[in-house]
């Protein structure tokens, strides 16, 4: 089948692109760089054209409250426009485990905002809810860094390897459409503050993490269970300590 990967250069999306093709499927990756622009709508009719699947897993290139809930309402609305159009019968969506409890932040806000627009649709669609990818720690390090001290709870967390993402995506690509949220997380529950004293001790970063229950997380408080998956998620087998060594 036709899968349109919005977002297809980036670090989920390249390999989404790759890993479908290797099943067989015809996977277009679309974004700037490829002619296809979903805010200004340039290229979408013509990449969409004999698609069977869209799966969008762009992201906003701000992420300034304004910025981003512009980016991910403009570009929803026009995507869905154009499958409608077209015809796409399954429209998949990468989105955040606990979005919907992270609504102090305007990123979580504007993350929101797309998923409802794409369950109002009409359309038939699948969400993935990801945990943070391993690859992502060093932001999360940098968003609580004050000086040489980085201030985290001690929330727990599932953090998930990029390659299970994408896989996880891909099956629900290929799937029937769920009309509901799909999980996927890691094997391992770690402390928020503790996966960041981890990462930056095994990259040798002379940082001090303090553990803070007040510590803001992209500008949203944090409950023990707040950046959690359900009992349904599917668990990936990528740990991170093993990810960490492949890094040195």
């Amino acid at each position: 089948m036709k899968v349109v990967v919005i977002g297809g250069t980036g670090l989920i999306g390249s390999k989404l692109v790759a890993g479908l093709r290797e099943q067989g499927h015809e996977a277009v990756p679309a974004a700037p760089s490829t002619g296809v622009d979903t805010l200004t709508g340039e290229g979408l009719a013509e990449a969409l054209e004999g698609a069977s699947v869209v799966v969008d897993v762009s992201n906003s290139p701000s992420f300034e409250d304004g910025a981003v809930l512009e980016f991910f309402r403009t570009s929803t609305a026009n995507l869905l426009k154009a499958e409608a159009e077209a015809g796409v019968g399954h429209h998949v969506a990468l989105s955040v485990v606990g979005t919907e409890r992270l609504q102090e932040s305007g990123y979580f806000r504007a993350k929101q905002a797309q998923e409802e627009l794409i369950k109002a649709s009409g359309l038939p669609w699948s969400i993935v809810h990801a945990t943070q990818f391993f690859e992502f720690v060093k932001g999360i390090a940098a968003a609580a860094t004050d000086g040489d001290t980085v201030r985290l709870a001690a929330a727990g967390i599932r953090p998930v390897h990029a390659d299970d993402v994408a896989a996880a995506v891909g099956r629900t690509a290929v799937g029937a459409p769920v009309n509901g949220v799909v999980e996927v997380a890691g094997p391992e529950v770690f402390g928020l503050d503790e996966l960041v004293r981890t990462a930056l001790a095994a990259a040798g970063d002379p940082r001090t993490v303090v553990t803070d229950p007040h510590a803001r997380y992209f500008g949203a408080g944090l409950r023990e269970d707040t950046l959690l998956p359900g009992p349904g998620a599917h668990l990936a087998g990528h740990r991170f300590a093993d990810w960490l060594a492949g890094q040195r």
